[in-house]
């Protein structure tokens, strides 16, 4: 029985002195998988080793644990994956998940809406995720739809005033309330993610047909575009309108920068697009694609194109603004533009031929993908096709409602994009901070 406590005593004492050479180093021990104070170096699976021993060398390659297929093992989790990456893409009466990971293969149909076979599902027109309420909210032409993101039912759908419900919405940085547009009317409802319940009303007297919409990334400023030429500027918290800028023809889809300084937005009979300064409320420039490319074709009332009665439908800016894509439907094909300098310059040289006919761009996670309606999986670097988004039947996902989602091990949202591919502040930042000098006053 001596022996026993003597051991038991130097245990505790070992135990104890690696805690306090923990807490001399770092001040706090690093702790393995089991909870043990680990004096050495953590893999990828939280075992302790030597110190050194985890070094990737030429004579000792090494390569932790997870690091190439994300596992992670752990007291009470056993043999588990890691974060989930999956895509969402709403079509009428439901939404098609795929799988970001495994080449987008089908993983289930999520059932909104039934309706009897002689009548329409309503027809979608948005789609926004938010991590604070674990839930996806889907606009129709008729109702807004909440969906848990973990039981996969319905939590509240509302129609509000009939005939007045409702167009793509936005979520504030906190993920608790929507800004969403009225139904081509002139309004804009701020709602409580969580119970669907109206806060307020942004009247959008000059933007009569409110259909697409931005929030700035810091959520204060709403950008409510109509089926027309001018666009209204709204406070957020004080749910009044402070502005409006008009363009030179009706505005279809537009995208913001990082700190929603400059809009860019597509019109109808332009193959390009025009940029405005939110401060002016002037359009500063007019972007067009060379004149022999669509002119002749778009005057031509012989000729259709798949474009929403427009030479193009869709803009996106790669989230650290250095590249600005437009789907040009009269040629059937991604153009892709520098946007280091002053002004934006096509570069003809990164087209990108989809597949089907394009009307939406979407960027992915970390910027890295972007998501064509076309069904298209786009790498961004390199401007070609790596996949394609098709459902159960094999059919392209012929979706401009997709939204690139990210969960945790318990199946709750952690990341997600925007449907609009807009500046995103810090991959902004990062690149001016790695952008000579010369180059950086060529763009201001």
């Amino acid at each position: 029985m001596k022996i026993r406590h003597v051991l038991a005593a130097a245990a505790s004492c070992a135990v104890l002195a690696m805690f306090a050479a923990g807490a001399q180093g770092q001040g706090k021990p690093k702790l393995d998988a089991n909870g043990m104070p680990c004096n050495g170096e953590l893999d990828g699976a939280l075992q302790c080793f030597k110190p050194g021993s985890t070094v990737n060398t030429v004579d000792h390659p090494y390569r932790t644990a997870g690091e190439s297929d994300g596992r992670r093992y752990g007291p009470g989790r056993g043999f588990t994956l890691g974060e989930k990456e999956l895509i969402y893409a709403a079509v009428p009466g439901s939404i098609v998940v795929l799988d970001a990971k495994h080449d987008y293969t089908f993983v289930k149909r999520i059932t909104f809406e039934e309706q009897p076979a002689p009548l329409p599902l309503e027809s979608i027109a948005g789609m926004a995720a938010s991590p604070a309420t674990n839930m996806v909210y889907v606009s129709t032409r008729g109702h807004l739809i909440a969906i848990n993101l973990l039981t996969e039912k319905v939590v509240w759908s509302n129609a509000y005033e009939p005939g007045t419900c409702c167009e793509r919405g936005q979520v504030t940085p906190d993920g608790l309330t929507l800004d969403v547009g009225s139904d081509l009317k002139n309004f804009h409802r701020v709602i409580d993610a969580r119970t669907g319940a109206v806060k307020g009303i942004i009247p959008t007297p000059q933007s009569m047909f409110n259909h697409n919409m931005n929030m700035s990334p810091d959520g204060k400023t709403i950008f409510a575009a109509p089926n027309g030429n001018t666009m209204t500027i709204a406070d957020m918290a004080t749910m009044k309108p402070t502005g409006t800028i008009t363009f030179s023809d009706h505005v279809r889809v537009f995208v913001i920068n990082h700190d929603a300084s400059r809009v860019y937005a597509n019109l109808n009979n332009l193959d390009g697009f025009e940029i405005a300064d939110v401060k002016t409320r002037k359009v500063i420039k007019r972007v067009e694609v060379p004149a022999e490319m669509w002119k002749a074709k778009w005057a031509d009332p012989n000729q259709h194109f798949f474009g929403h009665g427009a030479p193009m439908h869709g803009i996106a800016m790669t989230p650290d603004e250095s590249e600005i894509w437009i789907p040009d439907a009269i040629n059937n094909e991604v153009l892709v533009y520098d946007n280091t300098g002053e002004w934006p310059r096509l570069d003809l040289t990164k087209s990108i031929k989809t597949e089907a006919p394009n009307g939406w761009i979407t960027m992915g996670l970390d910027g890295k993908l972007a998501y064509m309606a076309s069904g298209d999986v786009v790498d961004v670097k390199s401007h070609k096709i790596v996949g394609q988004l098709r459902d159960e039947y094999g059919r392209h996902m012929d979706s401009e409602k997709v939204l690139d989602l990210a969960f945790d091990l318990s199946g709750h949202l952690v990341r997600k994009v925007n449907e609009f591919a807009i500046g995103d502040p810090q991959a902004y930042a990062a690149r001016m901070a790695a952008t000579p000098k010369k180059t950086k006053e060529a763009s201001n």
